[in-house]
């Protein structure tokens, strides 16, 4: 074995080429902030019934998966599995870029981004958002001395794994309370479950992984670098068991909905009813996004076919992306339930099912969330030491690719 060592990565073609893309969304991106921001929410999809649109999928989804992002650095400070620890310094990085892409497409979408000066400033804490405020920056903080933890000489390992498990709570905080701003919304009756907080850890770290893996992979081939079979095949085992767990929560949800009679409506929604929603469930989130990547990331020739491995972490992705499409936008369309056990009709949709069609600016927007994640992870690991030059089974510690 050879000793780990962190290099920067050394600016190529490939390099350049993808800065020159991300650098098109990003300007795309501005340029629908500011025609939304000139013509006012009325070009968009958005309507006074669906406020929450694609711009929030995307925010909400890069929220997640940045707690997720960081799991890889917790398995190896925290729990002790070597073969994760050369790794590290890019989960943490990746962790804190994510959530940056995700809050920008939050506060972009406001409409008035200045007044995020009075949600930080002035806190209702009986508000579950007042209290997201503190864990996002919070968050950051403390990843960010975590990753400095990693990064300095001298730390010894008592500090780094207390640091460690700090930004594992954390994390475990933060994303409980983006489950709960939705699972404590009593109002909405797709909404209303307390299992939405579980399934959203657990939506965390597959997201998470599945985007570190394509960006482990992506810039091992850019730069060169190895990547040994063995971990990333490790790796993508694990992945498959989130989606696993995913799954399970998914169905825990809605088998406990059918159950009770107040959800009954909701769930024939979703499940039967919802057109275009209930497509998505079945073919985007149930197939496409869970049991194809099953399939892939348990096949048998996994560790000889690096194709299967990216695929199934795109197709995670994808899935996560329509998960939560369905979460935050059919939640919406269905109609609250004003007078239980009557129906409501007015002028006002009360009573009706919302219709919402997203306009290519949502999708811009969204898309620039996710090309500032990644720009910033670009540039991280261009300035900074965060991979190592080599990640070869023969040089990451074989004892822990052996472990369970």
């Amino acid at each position: 074995m050879e000793r780990i060592i962190y290099r920067e990565i050394k600016p190529n073609t490939p390099f350049w080429g993808l800065l020159a893309i991300l650098g098109a969304f990003l300007l795309a991106a501005a340029a629908s902030v500011l025609y939304i921001e000139h013509h006012g929410h009325i070009v968009t999809g958005m309507t006074n019934q669906i406020v929450w649109g694609v711009p929030h999928v995307f925010a909400i989804f890069l929220i997640v998966a940045a707690s997720g992002a960081l799991n890889v650095s917790s398995i190896g400070s925290v729990f002790g599995k070597t073969a994760y620890k050369p790794t590290a310094r890019l989960s943490g990085l990746l962790a804190m870029s994510l959530l940056m892409g995700g809050l920008a497409v939050l506060v972009l979408d406001l409409g008035r981004p200045d007044r995020l000066i009075i949600a930080m400033t002035t806190y209702n804490f009986k508000s579950i958002f007042a209290w997201n405020v503190l864990l996002y920056t919070g968050f950051l903080g403390v990843v960010a001395i975590y990753l400095y933890a990693q990064m300095a000489r001298g730390i010894h390992s008592h500090l780094l794994k207390t640091v460690g498990l700090t930004a594992f709570l954390w994390r475990l905080a933060l994303t409980t309370g983006t489950g709960s701003i939705f699972g404590w919304l009593v109002a909405r009756p797709g909404y209303d479950a307390a299992i939405m907080a579980p399934m959203f850890i657990a939506m965390s770290f597959s997201f998470g992984l599945a985007i570190f893996m394509l960006v482990m992979i992506g810039t091992c081939t850019m730069t060169g670098r190895k990547y040994g079979v063995k971990l990333r095949t490790r790796q993508a085992r694990l992945l498959g068991l989130f989606v696993a767990v995913v799954l399970y929560f998914a169905a825990v949800q809605h088998l406990s909905n059918l159950y009770v009679a107040e959800h009954a409506g909701v769930e024939r929604f979703i499940l039967f009813d919802g057109g275009i929603y209930t497509a998505l469930f079945w073919g985007g989130q149930v197939i496409l996004g869970g049991l194809v990547p099953l399939a892939l990331l348990f096949h048998p020739k996994l560790d000889t076919k690096k194709s299967l491995v990216v695929l199934a972490a795109i197709l995670v992705v994808l899935g996560g992306l329509v998960q939560l499409y369905i979460i935050v936008v059919g939640g919406q369309a269905y109609p609250m339930e004003i007078f239980p056990g009557y129906q409501a009709s007015s002028s006002f949709f009360d009573g009706a099912v919302s219709t919402y069609t997203p306009t290519y600016l949502e999708f811009l927007l969204g898309f620039g969330g996710i090309a500032l994640a990644l720009t910033i992870t670009t540039l991280g690991m261009k300035f900074l030491r965060i991979l190592p030059n080599n990640l070869s089974d023969a040089n990451v510690d074989p004892k822990g690719l052996e472990e369970d």
